[in-house]
């Protein structure tokens, strides 16, 4: 059980206030992440700020969620696998199979992706400390050395909500138990 505060509109700090009324408006209700975070406002803010930058990147809608789900999954980010395959087959349209290989951890059907989801794993496991052939290989799939950078900006933005989630002992909202994710061990 976890120790930490989940905010409502009436219990969070004033600077995550607005924050949370914007999530409520968007979405119908407040993510139980962003309820946690808000105990800590510029986490909240940079959460958000991280999103809001990673949606500028030359990161296609599908690509970017690929992204998400594979450093979530690889974080064993229970939370973040059931919002983010809620959001990839739901919102974005990203094909089952591919949210369905990236929760499984295992190849994706289609070639392009599973080369990005490889080389976010990548990323995730070696910290960013990734063999030039695992980058030649991102590459050779048709992705540049920008859209890499941009996969680290997606891995910085999972790994501040999947350590948050860890540390707070985020449970997933009731929205995204349809997409319930288990780690393994």
């Amino acid at each position: 059980m976890s120790t930490f505060s989940q905010h409502t509109l009436d219990t969070a700090p004033a600077a995550a206030r607005p924050l949370l009324e914007s999530a409520q408006k968007k979405l119908g209700f407040i993510p139980n992440l962003y309820a946690n975070l808000a105990e800590a406002p510029a986490a909240l803010e940079a959460y958000f700020g991280l999103s809001a930058q990673l949606d500028k990147t030359s990161l296609s809608p599908t690509e970017r969620q690929v992204v998400m789900l594979a450093a979530s999954a690889e974080n064993g980010c229970e939370f973040c696998v059931a919002a983010h395959s809620m959001i990839a087959r739901n919102m974005v349209h990203v094909p089952s199979p591919v949210v369905d290989a990236l929760r499984a951890q295992t190849s994706l059907p289609d070639a392009r992706l599973n080369a990005l989801a490889a080389f976010t794993r990548k990323i995730v496991i070696d910290r960013g400390w990734v063999k030039p052939t695992d980058l030649d290989a991102f590459l050779a799939a048709g992705y540049t050395r920008q859209q890499a950078i941009e996969v680290v900006l997606g891995v910085a933005m999972k790994t501040l909500s999947n350590y948050a989630n860890h540390l707070m002992g985020t449970q997933t909202n009731s929205q995204f138990l349809s997409e319930a994710w288990v780690r393994t061990a």
